[in-house]
């Protein structure tokens, strides 16, 4: 009966003017994000982040968390002040409106839940390099209900943030500025697999550009495959250092 009663009052309470209140906080909100989101963005850029302990994906990863922030509040703000939903009758609506979801909304309700548990388990962040829902790029943006990666053919995917609960997500980097790079040598069945392995192992000791040390090691597999053999060779590289000469005006 309670519940018939909020739903009757809803409908009594919503006329054109609440209407108009509710999609002006919406898009509050929705430019909130956009500027907060251009801000981060642009501040992330900045060099001097370095001296007081923070880097790029450390900055851009407080953009989903505010985005979150915003449309939350904003939903809320919509429901207490606009229609004068009291508390107890919130809690109320909160149910109906989850059993709804439940019922018709389950795919955008498991990929915001996504959202929520990436911004809080932090399986991966902005700037990771990952394999999410079969497509690998780099991680551009979090937000509500998508995650975009930019592939390495310069493609934007958008892959929905439920796909955590259904695929395994691999992450490279996981959160890290440096990352290893993967070197693959494919050689005849027949041919002297050990040989090429001393080779690569060769390269990588003597290249400039692998940074070797015990944190940094390097590694090198071998796999069969029915016509041919693949060797890959992975190590850190070096980071490199501009010299006053180099660097851009």
């Amino acid at each position: 009966m309670a519940s018939v009663d909020v739903i009757s009052g809803l409908f009594q309470i919503i006329n054109p003017p609440t209407i108009l209140s509710s999609l002006a906080v919406l898009l509050l909100a929705y430019a909130a994000s956009r500027i907060t989101t251009y801000v981060l963005t642009s501040l992330s850029e900045w060099n001097v982040l370095n001296v007081f302990g923070l880097n790029r994906i450390t900055v851009k990863m407080l953009i989903p968390l505010l985005k979150f922030t915003f449309y939350f509040a904003g939903l809320y703000y919509i429901l207490a002040a606009i229609l004068k939903i009291a508390s107890d009758q919130l809690v109320l609506f909160s149910g109906l409106f989850g059993a709804g979801l439940g019922f018709g909304l389950q795919g955008l309700f498991a990929d915001v839940v996504g959202g929520l548990l990436t911004i809080v388990e932090r399986p991966y962040q902005i700037g990771d390099k990952i394999t999410m829902g079969g497509h690998y790029g780099e991680v551009k943006d979090i937000g509500l209900r998508v995650t975009r990666l930019v592939t390495p053919g310069d493609t934007l995917v958008s892959v929905p943030n439920g796909s955590i609960f259904q695929n395994p997500v691999a992450n490279v980097n996981a959160g890290n500025l440096e990352m290893m790079v993967m070197i693959d040598l494919f050689i005849d069945p027949s041919s002297d697999a050990q040989k090429a392995m001393q080779i690569l192992r060769e390269a990588l000791l003597t290249s400039q550009y692998i940074r070797l040390s015990e944190k940094h090691p390097y590694v090198i597999l071998i796999k069969d495959f029915p016509f041919y053999k693949r060797i890959r060779a992975r190590g850190m590289p070096t980071i490199p250092v501009m010299s006053s000469s180099s660097r851009p005006m």
